[in-house]
């Protein structure tokens, strides 16, 4: 199992960073067992409730944090949890008109948790708006990382 680094004195932004990153491990992990993805929600969690303590957080914050928690619980294969927080992602970026990367990256989860349920139709139109929010991502790494995210979700299926 994976350990979140200890220092002497935390803060909320320190915990929730490291505990994101340790989410991130365990997601990078392809073959982990039910105990690392159980631990795999509950860091995500935990990095999330520690980011809405932070002062001066912002909705970019919230966004990546409602999208890795859609995107564990759908490689957990919890697919109406994975919707859910897609939706929550969708919500705060659109609502905060924050960069056309993290919109982008609000429409990849809700199309993996989509097509994950097997719900296709949805899947697609959200990929769709998700490609469209690529080409106005003028960082060009950060626009192959989306897109080629987006083109993953049907590799298994």
């Amino acid at each position: 199992m994976k350990t979140v680094k200890e220092t002497p004195t935390f803060t909320h932004k320190q915990l929730a960073i490291n505990c994101f990153n340790a989410s991130w491990d365990l997601l990078d992990n392809t073959e982990r067992s039910s105990e690392e993805a159980e631990e795999m929600i509950n860091l995500a969690h935990t990095s999330f409730w520690h980011w809405t303590k932070v002062v001066d957080h912002t909705s970019q914050n919230l966004s990546i944090g409602y999208w890795q928690l859609s995107r564990v619980y759908a490689v957990a294969e919890l697919g109406e949890r994975a919707l859910y927080y897609g939706d929550r992602c969708l919500e705060v970026s659109l609502a905060n008109e924050i960069e056309p990367f993290y919109i982008g990256y609000a429409y990849e989860a809700l199309c993996r948790a989509n097509a994950l349920l097997e719900k296709n139709d949805l899947a697609k139109e959200q990929y769709n708006f998700a490609m469209e929010y690529a080409q106005l991502v003028k960082v060009e790494k950060s626009k192959e990382s989306l897109i080629k995210d987006l083109d993953s979700i049907w590799d298994n299926r």
